[in-house]
């Protein structure tokens, strides 16, 4: 069964409550560890979790923004927030995977031992348990709300996980097995996976933003929503856009022209409770067109010409 949109809305602002928790305790454990060790490579995932500290208050603030109800200054509410937070959060990851490149290219030419030592290693074990499971959350609360902003903060906090796994190879391997060399290509390889996701994550956001029509999947699914009362003629001048979590529709349907005002508000009522049926998130406005007008001039059009013999 799909979730209210109240619901949903709580399970965004839950989880990003959670997410600056999360980054809350991180940068508290990499400030003592970093502390204790001095280490360069934990100054540096310090460093990230703070950003990710930032990044988690502004998607906070986002989802709630988003969720708002729609306003004399924004009729159609505030959705757009989590493409804008999910943006900001895309170039985020992207500028973090551009870091970590340049740092294991860097180290690939001149490797460097990496410290931390015990400490280091305990705090960025822990730090992975952590982050692995706030992502495992975030990816149950995407699967319910589909939040562009949550998504965009799971993006940025798998950029910390990889972040945090390339520490502590580079701290087990300069501390314990003296092969600097490993931290250098694995940063190498995760730098070009994070810059991977965050290019998908921004041609999502940016179709948002730019208004583009839902996919072929759900538009034939309003068109056959539609069309199930044998009483609407033609679906067309189909358009959609996403707003958030929402699926905007307009159309167009053709009906008899005999029928009354009354008669074709209804049929036209029933026909969008059928669409929410399939899309409880949707706002539907369908316009009713007379079709006896568009069938006579197909018939005009198909019909032979006559002549003086016909």
């Amino acid at each position: 069964m799909t979730q209210p949109t109240t619901d949903l809305a709580a399970t965004n602002r839950h989880i990003t409550t959670l997410s600056v928790g999360v980054a809350v305790a991180l940068v508290i454990l990499k400030a003592f560890a970093y502390g204790a060790s001095g280490s360069v490579s934990i100054l540096a995932s310090l460093t990230d979790s703070a950003l990710d500290l930032v990044a988690s208050i502004g998607t906070f603030f986002a989802v709630r923004w988003a969720a708002a109800a729609p306003d004399a200054e924004h009729r159609y509410g505030r959705g757009k927030a989590e493409s804008l937070s999910a943006l900001v959060q895309s170039g985020l990851v992207m500028a973090s995977a551009v870091f970590i490149g340049l740092e294991a290219i860097r180290h690939i030419f001149k490797p460097e031992p990496v410290g931390g030592g015990v400490w280091g290693i305990g705090v960025m074990v822990v730090s992975i348990a952590l982050t692995g499971w706030l992502i495992w959350k975030q990816s149950r609360a995407i699967k319910a709300s589909g939040s562009l902003a949550v998504a965009g903060d799971r993006a940025h906090y798998s950029a910390d996980l990889a972040a945090n796994v390339v520490v502590l190879i580079g701290i087990i391997s300069g501390s314990l097995l003296n092969a600097p060399g490993l931290d250098a290509a694995a940063g190498l390889v995760v730098a070009v996976w994070l810059g991977w996701g965050a290019l998908g994550l921004l041609k999502t956001t940016t179709k948002h933003l730019l208004d583009a029509a839902a996919p072929d999947d759900d538009l034939n699914g309003i068109t056959a929503a539609v069309l199930d009362d044998a009483r609407i003629r033609n679906v067309h001048q189909l358009r959609t856009r996403i707003s958030g979590n929402i699926l905007m529709a307009q159309m167009h349907v053709d009906l008899d022209a005999s029928l009354s005002l009354a008669e074709a508000h209804a049929i036209v009522d029933a026909a969008e409770k059928r669409v929410l049926a399939r899309y409880p998130h949707a706002d539907i406005i369908i316009h009713a067109d007379p079709a006896p007008a568009v069938a006579q001039a197909v018939e005009d059009i198909a019909a032979p010409a006559s002549g003086p013999w016909g």
